[in-house]
């Protein structure tokens, strides 16, 4: 268990081997300074998909940290999209885009490298809180949600074959939760030279809670579960991550299980520039 937490952003994430796998292959990486979360899922036999996954998120919080810097210079709104607009035309989202493609080459040269890590691969989720917005990143199963007034949203769809087959009308999805095809992606980095990022945008209200996971969580809970302990446990990150992990243990723990719990702490976080500012600061 892990939290950190500023004037801003409060995170708090645990992540477990579960029950039945020997070594975890999930990884997670924070910085509540910058506003970045990453969660990565990695696959691959040998100890490889812990190293996908380590690669996935080491690398994006530190090409997100080195891009952070040059916003600082920016016109004042340059990288700020209308109010109310969504897409991907911030800066802060092309970053966040560019370091998750770098990620997917890296990954590629390490296996090409190393016999042993040969077609290893990783899911990805990441948001990136910036201004009254947030980016959210996402490649493969792993999911992103957000507990906004009482409702669970899930903000990601999976790139996987059951979602394909729920979408075309084959799976219920209650059916698909227990297909035998459930684990197979479209979608994850490493599997080819160029990846496709789902990246989209939306405004941040005052106390919104992200949830970000691995397949872990949602093979063993519905969604229906994780909003009645987000219900229940809403004032306490903390005890909500352990309880989900602890409870999708009970359920079976079949998978490794990783969940990060994001909260916004103020109102209004336009100071990003100077969040960004004291960080440099900070480093110097």
């Amino acid at each position: 268990m892990a939290q950190r937490r500023n004037e801003i952003l409060e995170v708090a994430w645990r992540t477990d081997v579960g029950l039945i796998r020997p070594h975890n292959e999930d990884s997670v990486a924070v910085d509540t300074e910058l506003g970045i979360i990453v969660l990565a899922d990695g696959m691959g036999g040998y100890q490889a998909g812990e190293v996908a996954s380590g690669i996935t998120t080491d690398l994006i919080i530190r090409e997100v940290r080195a891009g952070a810097a040059k916003f600082v210079n920016l016109p004042p709104g340059a990288s700020v999209p209308p109010p109310g607009e969504t897409g991907i035309s911030s800066a802060q989202s092309r970053l966040l885009q560019r370091a998750i493609e770098n990620a997917n080459s890296a990954i590629r040269e390490a296996g090409a490298k190393q016999k042993n890590l040969t077609g290893m691969g990783s899911t990805v989720v990441a948001l990136f809180f910036w201004s009254d917005r947030v980016t959210i990143a996402h490649v493969g199963d792993s999911r992103i949600y957000r507990w906004r007034a009482g409702t669970l949203q899930r903000l990601t769809r999976d790139h996987s074959l059951v979602q394909e087959l729920v979408d075309h009308g084959f799976y219920t999805i209650e059916q698909a939760r227990t297909a035998p095809n459930r684990h197979l992606v479209t979608r994850a980095l490493g599997m080819d030279s160029m990846v496709r990022v789902e990246i989209t945008e939306t405004i941040v209200e005052p106390t919104d809670c992200f949830l970000l996971c691995s397949d872990g969580l949602t093979d063993m809970l519905t969604d229906e579960d994780m909003s009645l302990v987000l219900k229940t446990m809403s004032n306490n990150l903390e005890q909500i991550a352990s309880y989900l992990v602890d409870l999708a243990n009970q359920q079976g723990g079949r998978d490794n299980i990783s969940v990060v719990l994001a909260r916004t702490r103020t109102e209004n976080s336009r100071n990003w520039r100077s969040r960004i500012q004291n960080w440099i600061n900070g480093k110097t």
